[in-house]
């Protein structure tokens, strides 16, 4: 039996044809390593491991149309072992993962970041947080001074640490055929969540991360050009027409209805599948009322209103400094 299966990845026809073993996938320390198949005997070569990787993370979507199919504790616990085996800077680790999986309880979750439906729909969400109490407890419990909550670097330096293990996870979740979605609005109701979470202070939850199984899966997810972010040795400066161009092929005509939506602006076309409160048509009558003309002012203008998001930075820092945050 083949030692690999990672969800619509191909290594080998043969493979294919017979399937693999999970519980072999369980027992790789490595992804680079070169994986012996027992059936064949014979190694599976390192070159399409490396393939099947790089195809897995480039197929890679956000799923918010979810099974009520339960995950496996088993699974949930190596989505979090992968998430403890991140990168750190300083390896402190100053985050904490809250798994919601109770029907209540993701059903807040979903109220609490703007009643977005995968939330509660999702068998779990995983609520990522940066975590000084832990750090602050343990440094004062052997006479040593912590005063991370009062360094800006070291807050930046855990929120990386924090999106590096949540996307160990999303990928992770990828190769056992679930399906993931961010949801970052959690940071617009700090307050709530830390009441509703019972957290203490120096807890700041930062990101949500829904997993399960999908009903569904988008076919395709607009990106830049690998030439546009990419710069060598120094950073290079795009003209106007380079900049148009590369916006142009990344999100197309923005009169093409539900087609751009879907590119665009997909969660309204999954809310109005999953929940049908119209909120395509919403956002159809909005782009009328604010003369959307072009991709940049959908985005700036609708999805994401600058000077709306200006007047709730006043929220967010009151709501930091609320959790013992005060880095200014």
């Amino acid at each position: 039996m083949g030692l690999l299966r990672i969800h619509g990845a191909q290594i080998d026809e043969s493979f294919l044809a017979k399937g693999f073993s999970d519980r072999a996938f369980n027992r790789l320390s490595s992804l680079s390593d070169i994986l012996w198949d027992e059936e064949q005997k014979r190694h599976v070569p390192s070159d399409q491991l490396e393939k099947a990787v790089y195809d897995l993370m480039m197929k890679r979507r956000s799923v918010r149309h979810f099974d009520n199919k339960a995950i496996p504790d088993s699974v949930i616990d190596e989505l979090v072992d992968v998430a403890n085996n991140a990168p750190s800077g300083g390896n402190i680790q100053p985050i904490s993962i809250i798994i919601v999986r109770e029907a209540d309880g993701r059903k807040e979750l979903a109220a609490i970041v703007g009643n977005q439906p995968w939330v509660k729909n999702a068998p779990i969400s995983m609520v990522f947080c940066i975590d000084l109490y832990r750090v602050k407890k343990w440094a004062s419990m052997f006479n040593a001074e912590f005063k991370g909550e009062n360094v800006f670097a070291l807050f930046l330096i855990a929120y990386a640490d924090l999106m590096v293990a949540a996307q160990n996870v999303a990928i992770l979740a990828q190769s056992r055929g679930l399906g993931s979605v961010y949801v970052g609005s959690i940071v617009q109701s700090i307050d709530r969540a830390r009441e509703y979470f019972e957290m203490p202070e120096c807890v700041l939850p930062m990101m949500v991360l829904s997993v399960g199984y999908p009903k569904s899966i988008p076919k395709h997810i607009p990106k830049l050009q690998r030439s546009v972010m990419t710069h060598w040795e120094k950073y290079r400066l795009m003209s106007d027409e380079e900049v148009r161009k590369a916006y142009e092929e990344k999100y197309g005509d923005y009169n093409d209805g539900i087609q751009y939506l879907e590119k665009a602006f997909v969660e309204t076309v999954e809310a109005d599948k999953q929940q049908g409160d119209k909120w395509t048509e919403w956002a159809k009558d909005e782009m009328k009322r604010l003369e959307i003309r072009n991709n940049a002012q959908f985005l700036f203008r609708l999805r994401y209103p600058t000077d709306k998001m200006m007047e709730e930075n006043k929220e967010l820092f009151l709501a930091l400094r609320k959790a013992g945050f005060v880095f200014f």
